[in-house]
Formats: structure tokens, sequence, C-alpha cells
């Protein structure tokens, strides 16, 4: 089984962007999975809804602090909002 991280998150002034829908706000669900050959994919949700959406940028290359070290910038990330996608 693939290890993964998931958190709630509020996203800030401008939302998160995915790949399916464009841009989602508000309270949100946010799960890094980790992919074979160092790789990670973020997929976000409204809080409580059963549709999934694929973050802007993922799959993308795993940082030098793994898995944990993407998930907490992500989330970062989104905090932030104006669009935000996985950091590159």
């Amino acid at each position: 089984m693939s290890k993964r991280l998931e958190s709630t998150v509020t996203a800030g002034s401008g939302g998160a962007m995915t790949v399916e829908v464009g841009v989602i706000t508000g309270d949100l669900t946010i799960v890094t999975t980790a992919l074979p050959q160092g790789r990670a994919t973020v997929a976000i949700q409204y809080l409580g809804a059963e549709e999934w959406y694929t973050l802007t940028g993922s799959p993308t290359p795993l940082p030098d602090g793994g898995l944990e070290a993407l998930h907490a910038v992500v989330l970062d990330q989104v905090r932030s909002g104006q669009s935000a996608e996985v950091p590159r």
C-alpha cells in the first residue's frame, strides 16, 4: 500500500487550482500519496464531498524532504490561496 498523508485546510483568497474544475475554495481535504519512482500525487476535495480533484502540477517528483515535506508545502500553498498549485 502506498504511503499517504491527509489533512484538512481552509484555502486562502483565490483558492486552489484543480485540473478538472479550475479553482476551488473553502474548507478542503488534501491527500498527498507516494507513487513509485520518487513521485507523488496530490488530490483535493471539498470537505465532506465525494468527488476528488487533481491539484494542478500533480503528479510531481518528491523533494529531498520526502512525502512529508511535499505535503507541508502543499498545505502552505493552499492556505495562501492565489490559485495554489503543487510547487515545482
